[in-house]
């Protein structure tokens, strides 16, 4: 009988990550049916949507047009919607919940040219859809998904840089940097003694740092059964602030994005001010610079996987196995 190891999968997973970023990013993809899109949909669950959510901001800012979320349940329960002149983008590391699957078919039938990004060869959303982008991570065997997740951000970098060749010369610098880049941080255990001692956790970003405090968050849940929340850094200042009075543990993610700096500043100096357990961190922090934004998410996400790793394991859990979930989540 083999003997279990609590992690083991999601340590050598997360330990594969940047390189499976590195290789989905530098891939060459034909988005000759998205040339003259007007708009482009992204439809995903779980850590998926978070990698969707990250896609979005990169892609609005490199493309100028509206790039937005969209409900699977519009397809797979609904009716469908009208989607002449726009793309859909389906993220979906295994390509086989039914929800998706209908999703990218629907998409399909009603005038969309759908592109699917999964980690499953020949799997059912790759069939119903016009073009693929391969994540290429391999078997992925923990439950929490860490390389696709990342992959899944490397592969829709390789689409953006088909549709814009300026952006290319980025990314693929940005690929280049981190093929070196640690993806140990420096402050690691302080992090996760600050994970042990925290009850509610609020896990902040901005831009692509959102999606990056969304991934973050869930895997705190998935892995640590922690409760932790993400928020951007300008709706966090709401109503969400006043949880702040109870104790709280913030964690913000900064891309080092110079346009989010001042939001991030104010977020941090709010909840300092209030006496919450603050800790930030940038790809600085590991002696990065320069990244695109998407890239810079990518790097953090495999920060932050390392210490929830080691948090789930002094708690005693086993981040592999979940309790309550399995690997593919089957919804409608």
């Amino acid at each position: 009988m083999e003997h279990v190891i609590a992690g083991q999968h999601m340590a050598k997973e997360t330990a594969q990550a940047r390189n499976v970023f590195c290789r989905a990013a530098s891939q060459a993809v034909d988005v000759a049916s998205m040339v003259d899109t007007k708009a482009i949909y992204t439809i995903a669950r779980g850590s998926s949507d978070a990698a969707a959510n990250i896609l979005s901001y990169e892609m609005m800012r490199e493309l100028s047009i509206p790039v937005t979320s969209l409900p699977p349940s519009v397809f797979s329960v609904g009716q469908g919607v009208q989607m002449d002149g726009a793309s859909v983008l389906v993220i979906s590391q295994s390509g086989a919940s039914d929800d998706l699957v209908r999703s990218a078919k629907g998409a399909a039938a009603h005038g969309a040219s759908v592109v699917a990004i999964t980690n499953q060869p020949n799997s059912a959303v790759e069939v119903a859809a016009h073009t693929t982008v391969a994540i290429g991570a391999g078997p992925e065997l923990a439950v929490p998904a860490t390389k696709t997740v990342v992959g899944s951000i490397g592969a829709g970098m390789a689409l953006l840089s088909s549709l814009s060749p300026t952006y290319r010369e980025r990314a693929q610098a940005s690929v280049e940097t981190l093929k070196t880049a640690t993806t140990i941080h420096p402050h690691s255990e302080a992090l996760k003694s600050a994970l042990l001692r925290a009850r509610n956790i609020y896990v902040i970003g901005r831009d692509t740092g959102y999606g990056t405090a969304i991934e973050t968050s869930l895997k705190l849940k998935e892995c640590c059964a922690l409760h932790a929340e993400a928020y951007s850094s300008s709706e966090v200042l709401h109503g969400p602030l006043e949880l702040a009075t109870n104790p709280l543990m913030v964690l913000i993610l900064d891309t080092g994005l110079s346009s989010t700096k001042d939001s991030l500043d104010q977020a941090e100096a709010r909840f300092r001010g209030v006496g919450c357990d603050v800790h930030r961190i940038s790809p600085a922090d590991v002696g990065v610079e320069g990244l695109t934004p998407a890239a810079s998410a990518a790097l953090l996400l495999t920060l932050m996987y390392s210490v929830i790793l080691e948090t789930a394991l002094a708690l005693g859990l086993n981040p592999d196995a979940p309790t309550t979930l399995s690997k593919v989540t089957q919804t409608t």
